[in-house]
């Protein structure tokens, strides 16, 4: 037993970080949920739908985002029309603590790995709000393609632009970089 731990002892500092990482910043986030009041919406999902209304009020779109009626949510209208709402799994919270999980799995030097850590931070959240402002102008002109849209190519799109920072990561900046 004690030779397989050996052989697989950097998978499992790998699993273990990992998970022990992923499970605490989950749990920390989800403490933070709770701690809102009813109807309330979270502060990040806040920021991201006035980024979003922002940019695509820089793009000069007919665009108005506003929290719903006593609901955790925020509604975006679009040329004088309810288009989306952004909930807070639209947040990509829990795609950043995957993203830092995983990070920290295979982590570097201390200062390289938080510099990453922020820099990957905001370039997920950056994709998000443009992910979220290209569905609503691409759902008003086409709802039909609802599903594709919001299910298949946007959720493919940010978890592909993680999956792309997890590899430059591995290849260029961790410990296990050549």
């Amino acid at each position: 037993m004690r030779k397989y731990l050996i052989q697989f002892k950097p998978f499992l500092i790998f699993i273990g970080t990992f998970f022990t990482a992923y499970i605490a910043l989950t749990v920390a986030y989800k403490f933070y949920l709770n701690s809102l009041n009813a109807g309330e919406v979270d502060a990040v999902t806040g920021w991201v739908g006035h980024n979003v209304e922002q940019l695509l009020l820089a793009l000069n779109y007919d665009i108005k985002v506003q929290q719903g009626f006593s609901s955790p949510w925020l509604e975006v209208w679009f040329n004088n029309k309810y288009e989306i709402r952004i909930v807070e799994g639209c947040n990509a919270v829990s795609v950043i603590i995957l993203f830092i999980s995983f990070v920290l799995a295979f982590s570097g030097k201390l200062k390289t790995t938080l510099l990453y850590i922020l820099f990957g931070i905001v370039v997920v959240y950056i994709l998000n709000v443009i992910r979220i402002a290209l569905l609503t102008v691409l759902l008003f002109h086409f709802p039909e393609k609802s599903h594709l849209l919001h299910g298949v190519l946007f959720p493919l799109a940010i978890y592909g632009s993680v999956f792309l920072l997890w590899v430059i990561w591995v290849n260029k900046f961790s410990k296990y970089a050549k």
